[in-house]
């Protein structure tokens, strides 16, 4: 369901728009000033403005200029009476979709109201994923054609021209921070900085100083004054990475800093105010740590406001091959070599692989690839993959059932049968290699052939 702003102060048409456009099928929200509309543009999610031009306090042109600010993608239509059109002529200038004369047929309005959002919709739609949108707009492209990962782009270009805090969750490997820097190069804070950090990569005891700054003097090292990742951020976003494995006593302070807006630089006397839209990623489960009393339940509801679920990538196989092509022509590139062609075998077992390390696993092996081949055409024998985690097309890896004791057991061994018989066919079925080579006893080989059946 769109949301419609009406900014309109005379009452009586005020609820005539109201009544025709909830018929319609559309949230409404009804200002009588300007000043009162532009503030329900910043607090809600809103579709399209459609605005008198002559309002009390803030006119139509002042809601059009705070609209553009806010989100440059809402349409605005200006109402206007009909010795204002010029005026309206220089409001379609400041980018206001289109102007009705008053007095006007409703049908025409609901038709212009039609038409706008259904333009943008246009402009908008699948706008991660083409090509052409990301060079023009400067945000990350977002390769694929899978449901799911269509379904993530639309959650994202909805989500990104709000303030909200955003929470994504996904395996390593996934394409977070990909998804996070369109987010804010989607938001009216794209022209201020996206500060990205990584809280898993920095040691506990310093991470606070990342995060908030510090003082000169305030430990041993701190010869000058830092400004962190926040400050750092002002106006902009600010991507925490792997936020799971934030310390407890780190938690309190970022939540502080979530409520109040403020940050404290270690050794600082006065906080600083800081404005910064914050989107948040994890591969942990943060659930199951809050009830494991590892992550704060208060934070955790703080940054889950707006959770997105990143698919692994062999939930969208239908994607390898899009991404198989991106990944050889972005390496051919580098190296400075003719662009390579995939034969279908390799397709087929790249396709046919289980990528525990999703989109990252998959490129790393396209990049080694590309400088082994020394032909033209990549094969098979250019990759090297975990043979573990091959899987037939369509097919899960086989899951285990039973209590977690049992589970462990039934894994290892299946894995340790797997890898003695790699290392008998490596030795062609002797069996002191065999344990030389698996670090083993030969009476422990011996006694594990034998209790896996694997000579049978």
């Amino acid at each position: 369901m769109e949301t419609i702003l009406v900014i309109e102060d005379k009452e009586s048409m005020a609820e005539m728009l109201k009544e025709t456009l909830e018929s319609e099928g559309y949230s409404v929200f009804i200002a009588e000033d300007g000043e009162k509309g532009i503030k329900l543009l910043r607090e809600n999610r809103i579709d399209l403005v459609l605005t008198d031009l002559k309002v009390p306090i803030k006119d139509g042109i002042d809601v059009l200029k705070a609209s553009k600010e806010e989100n440059s993608m809402v349409p605005v239509i200006i109402m206007t009476a009909y010795g204002s059109v010029e005026t309206a002529v220089e409001a379609m200038k400041l980018g206001a979709f289109d102007f009705i004369t008053k007095p006007f047929d409703t049908d025409h309005l609901l038709m212009m109201i039609k038409r706008a959002i259904e333009t943008q919709r246009l402009i908008t739609e699948n706008l991660l994923l083409k090509e052409e949108f990301a060079t023009k707009l400067g945000i990350p492209r977002i390769i694929g054609k899978s449901k799911s990962i269509i379904n993530v782009a639309q959650i994202v270009q909805k989500v990104a021209p709000t303030k909200t805090t955003v929470l994504l969750i996904g395996e390593s490997g996934t394409g977070k921070e990909l998804f996070a820097r369109a987010i804010h190069n989607l938001s009216p804070r794209k022209e201020y900085p996206f500060v990205p950090i990584n809280c898993a990569a920095i040691p506990r005891d310093l991470l606070e100083s990342e995060l908030f700054g510090h003082e000169k003097g305030s430990f041993t090292s701190a010869d000058t004054k830092k400004l962190g990742k926040f400050e750092l951020a002002d106006h902009g976003t600010i991507f925490l990475d792997e936020v799971g494995d934030m310390d407890l006593t780190l938690q309190s302070k970022l939540l502080r800093a979530i409520e109040t807006g403020e940050i404290e630089r270690v050794g600082a006397i006065k906080p600083v105010r800081v404005d910064v839209r914050i989107v948040a990623a994890s591969n942990k489960d943060l659930e199951k740590a809050v009830e494991e009393k590892k992550f704060r339940e208060d934070l955790f509801y703080r940054l889950n406001v707006f959770p997105i679920q990143i698919p692994p990538l062999r939930e969208r196989k239908e994607d390898i091959p899009l991404l198989v092509d991106f990944f050889i022509k972005k390496y051919c590139q580098e190296i400075k070599t003719p662009v390579k062609e995939i034969s279908k075998e390799a397709l087929e077992l790249l396709s046919n692989y289980y990528w525990k390390g999703n989109v990252r696993e998959l490129e790393n092996a396209i990049e080694r690839a590309v400088i082994l081949c020394e032909g033209d055409i990549i094969t098979p024998e250019h990759f090297i993959l975990d043979k573990y985690t091959k899987t037939s097309p369509g097919e899960k890896p086989e899951m285990i059932s039973g209590t977690l004791e049992y589970v462990s057991k039934e894994a290892t061994r299946k894995v340790e049968t797997q890898r003695i018989l790699d290392v008998l066919k490596q030795t062609k079925g002797n069996k002191t290699k065999a344990a030389e080579i698996l670090q083993v006893s030969y009476k422990t080989l011996l006694t594990k052939i034998k209790e896996y059946g694997i000579e049978a």
